[in-house]
C-alpha cells in the first residue's frame, strides 16, 4: 500500500489538495484511488472536487478493468465509467450527469480500442522506473470525447532535497509530459490542458514530473510536478508518504 498526500501551489498559494492511494497487496490485481479538491480562496471561487479510481489486473503491465471519475462542480455531479476486457480491449463507456444517464449509444472504435486510463499509464511508467528503466513511454487514452497520446520523456536524473513543501529527499528522474491529440472532438484553438501545455511550451517548458522510487519494491511515484502557464507556475509537492516500511513528511 502507498498512501500519498500532495499540495498544489499556484503563485505561492495553496490551490489544490490531492490524496493518492495505490493498493498493490493483491497478487493479481491493483487499485488506484485519487481524490482532489480546490482549497482556500480558490475553493470558494471555484468549488470543485474529483474522485478518480481504477481497478485492474497485474501482469507484464498494469491493465485496467474499470476506471471511474466523479467530478463535482458547484454541487453538480458528473460520473464517467470506462470498462475494459482482460485482453486490453475496450468494453464500454457510461456517463451520468445529476443522476441522468447521458451515455452515447455508440462510441467509435477509433477512439477507444487500444486505450487505457491515465492513472494506469502513470503507474506503468512508475513501475518501469522502479525496475531501473527510463520513464519514457507512449500511451493512448480515451477521456470520453477524445483520444490522446500521453508521452513521458526523460530529461535527466537528479537529486532532490526535502523542504517545508516536499517530503522527499533522494534520487529522482525528471521527465517531461506531452499530450498529443489523436482523434475525437479537439478544438481548433487549444482549450483546457491543451491550452496550458501550449502556454508552457511558449515559455520553453513542457509540464514536468519528477518520479522517485520512494520505497523499494514499489512503483515509483510523482514527488513533484511543475506546470508553467501565462498566469504563473503551478507546483505539486508530495507532503506525506505512508508505505509498508517507510513514512515521510515535509518539514513543518
Amino acid at each position: 500500500m502507498q498512501k500519498v498526500k500532495y499540495k498544489v501551489f499556484a503563485g505561492g498559494l495553496r490551490a489544490l489538495e490531492i490524496d493518492l492511494t495505490n493498493d498493490l497487496a493483491n497478487q493479481n490485481e491493483y487499485n488506484i484511488l485519487m481524490r482532489a479538491k480546490t482549497f482556500g480562496m480558490l475553493g470558494k471561487l471555484a468549488p470543485w472536487s474529483g474522485s478518480f479510481e481504477t481497478s485492474g489486473w497485474k501482469g507484464e503491465t498494469f491493465m485496467p478493468e474499470q476506471h471511474q471519475s466523479i467530478a463535482t462542480w458547484r454541487g453538480e455531479v458528473e460520473t464517467k465509467t470506462y470498462s475494459y476486457n482482460k485482453d486490453g480491449s475496450f468494453l464500454g463507456y457510461k456517463i451520468v450527469e445529476e443522476g441522468v444517464d447521458k451515455s452515447p449509444e455508440e462510441v467509435a472504435a477509433e477512439l477507444t480500442q487500444g486505450t487505457t486510463d491515465i492513472l494506469t499509464a502513470t503507474m506503468n511508467a512508475g513501475r518501469n522506473i522502479s525496475a531501473g528503466q527510463s520513464c519514457e513511454s507512449s500511451t493512448e487514452i480515451f477521456d470520453g470525447k477524445r483520444r490522446f497520446r500521453l508521452n513521458f520523456k526523460e530529461v535527466e536524473k537528479v537529486e532532490l532535497e526535502s523542504s517545508k513543501h516536499n517530503a522527499y529527499n533522494g534520487p529522482a528522474i525528471k521527465c517531461e509530459a506531452l499530450v498529443e491529440p489523436v482523434a475525437g472532438k479537439w478544438h481548433k484553438k487549444p482549450r483546457g490542458w491543451a491550452s496550458i501545455q501550449e502556454q508552457g511550451m511558449q515559455q520553453g517548458s513542457l509540464p514536468t514530473v519528477w518520479f522517485a522510487s520512494v520505497e523499494e519494491g514499489k512503483p515509483a511515484i510523482p514527488v513533484k510536478v511543475r506546470v508553467k502557464t501565462d498566469y504563473g507556475t503551478l507546483f505539486m509537492h508530495m507532503i506525506e508518504y505512508e508505505g509498508t516500511e517507510k513514512t515521510l513528511a515535509s518539514a513543518k
